[in-house]
């Protein structure tokens, strides 16, 4: 008889088995979304859902919105450790990144010094370059973590007693 013995208790368990550096970048991750899911979130508050209309087509407008839910998103599914929230992370950056550049490419043109500039255009590269090389030495713990609150099949215990009862009838007898 097999029986099934939890390995360890799910999220915690995920994390316990994570490098610390692994942690980290995971915390980082989620406090950049975060950020960023904030700041959306306000400009909306201010402006209303057209508050993106002059950034440029419709799609980035409602790129720039849509980050409301997908920046969280992201947030979350990497605190609980899951491959599908570096993946998501990856991509939001990735698009977070190259609309950015787009809307402010004619006075990143102008006056390339204000690139420099703590806020705005800068941060978001950086944080875009940190998540993307990070990503696949992440999406590579976060597997191995994401079997670590698998069950495992464990073999029944052998008793003192198994060689009296090693037999078809547990007598010890074989025929």
């Amino acid at each position: 008889m097999k029986y099934v013995v939890p390995v360890t208790d799910g999220l915690r368990g995920r994390w316990r088995v994570l490098p610390r550096r692994m942690r980290c970048a995971l915390v980082l991750y989620a406090a950049g979304f975060l950020e960023g899911a904030c700041a959306h979130a306000l400009d909306l508050a201010r402006g209303g859902p057209h508050v993106y209309a002059a950034f440029g087509p419709p799609p980035l407008q409602v790129f720039f919105v849509a980050l409301v839910v997908l920046d969280p998103l992201a947030a979350v599914l990497t605190l609980r450790a899951r491959p599908s929230g570096i993946r998501l992370a990856c991509a939001v950056m990735t698009l977070d990144v190259l609309a950015n550049w787009y809307v402010n490419r004619s006075w990143v043109a102008a006056d390339p010094s204000r690139l420099l500039r703590p806020v705005g255009l800068l941060p978001i590269s950086l944080f875009g370059l940190f998540v993307v090389a990070t990503a696949p030495a992440l999406l590579r713990a976060v597997r191995g973590a994401a079997t670590a609150d698998l069950p495992v099949a464990r073999p029944e215990s052998i008793r003192k007693d198994a060689a009296r009862q090693s037999g078809p009838d547990g007598n010890g007898a074989h025929r």
